[in-house]
């Protein structure tokens, strides 16, 4: 099981990078609605900060992602609601 653990932890930490290495390069898209609570890259319809959507899957707050993936991840959009 320990195993399981490292092998699970290491997939966590890589996808953790991809954004910030895909920001280096200019390569990325805003993605609405896939954020944890508390973990949003900028300001939401409902407030001004980062780091503050209320909830998970907020659909007004977005992350910063490589270009290409948020299409690939359900509930996910490229667009804010009600555009």
């Amino acid at each position: 099981m320990k195993t399981t653990h490292l092998v699970l932890a290491s997939a966590i930490a890589s996808l953790a990078a991809l954004p910030a290495m895909a920001q280096k390069a200019g390569e990325t898209e805003k993605c609405y609605g896939i954020v944890k609570a508390g973990k949003n890259d900028c300001q939401t319809a409902t407030s001004s900060c980062a780091g503050t959507a209320k909830t998970d899957g907020q659909k007004d707050a977005w992350i910063a992602v490589p270009k290409g993936t948020c299409a690939k991840i359900v509930g996910a959009s490229t667009t804010p609601p009600g555009k």
